[in-house]
């Protein structure tokens, strides 16, 4: 079992920029993919991108492409988004989540930090 836990959140105004952070603890995560989500009030949750911890190779939903950004630090074990020109549509509560390779579902969850952009 992977734990993870997400920092970086806040309330930023639109046009701005956040990093988020996700610790990473548990396993030996060459076999992992982390995954970013986001969840706003009242929708579902929405997968934003992922990295393969192995290889760093990423992936990003199309809504996100261009304007967010993850990186992995080996030594450090965490993960990071990085959001530019935010936008109130971006407010929601972000997760960092992680997989194992050939596994499509994310078992294991942070608790989310939240990110509010106001206009």
């Amino acid at each position: 079992q992977v734990q993870l836990v997400e920092s970086g959140g806040g309330l930023v105004q639109a046009g701005g920029s956040l990093r988020l952070s996700c610790a990473l603890s548990g396993r030996t995560l060459n076999a992992y993919f982390m995954g970013w989500f986001r969840q706003a009030p009242g929708k579902e949750r929405e997968f934003v991108g992922s990295i393969s911890w192995s290889g760093g190779r990423t992936d990003y939903a199309d809504s996100v492409k261009g304007r967010f950004t993850i990186s992995r630090d080996v030594a450090k074990n965490t993960v990071s988004l990085q959001i530019n020109s935010l936008k109130p549509e971006d407010t929601a509560t972000y997760y960092c989540a992680a997989r194992r390779a050939g596994v499509s579902s994310y078992a294991s969850w942070g608790q989310g930090t939240q990110v509010t952009v106001s206009s």
